[in-house]
């Protein structure tokens, strides 16, 4: 198990990313601290070393996604949860940012959504997406070719 000091530092670096990434899949504040809390329990008891800070950070990411993904299909929560009532306030975002992560969140499929907060948001790269999905780099390239083309139809040119 991982000392206080450790998860601090993790914590710091991390949480942020970790509860935007929650934030887009899940739109549920209450959800979003569960999952998030989920993340970080997995985390302290992983005994596994990490080769590098990236590595540890693609981890986090990687357990995000797929927490959030049990908890779209879990029975309790196959409910609709209109965007409308999501709480995109307290998502710390740069204001010049916030026209896109909305038209992200509500307008383009989940697949794009985790490529491009990845690829804009996180400024990783498309064999580094491609890692973190499990996803064949091309396809990455496909995905965010796609949700750029539909980004652009809905925020216009100046949109990417």
């Amino acid at each position: 198990m991982k000392g206080d000091e450790e998860v601090g530092r993790v914590l710091t670096l991390y949480a942020d990313t970790v509860r935007r990434i929650c934030f887009m899949h899940l739109n549920n504040r209450s959800d979003v601290e569960d999952v998030f809390q989920e993340v970080f329990l997995k985390y302290v008891l992983r005994q596994a070393d990490y080769e590098s800070d990236a590595h540890e950070r693609a981890w986090l990411i990687r357990v995000a996604i797929n927490a959030c993904k049990d908890v779209q299909k879990s029975v309790w929560k196959r409910r609709v949860t209109s965007l409308e009532d999501a709480d995109l306030e307290n998502l710390t975002v740069a204001e010049e940012y916030r026209e896109g992560l909305d038209a992200v969140l509500r307008l383009i499929p989940p697949k794009y959504r985790d490529v491009i907060y990845l690829h804009y948001y996180e400024g990783y790269k498309a064999s580094e997406i491609a890692s973190i999905l499990g996803e064949k780099e091309n396809t990455i390239y496909t995905w965010l070719k796609r949700a750029r083309e539909q980004l652009k139809n809905l925020l216009g040119d100046e949109a990417l």
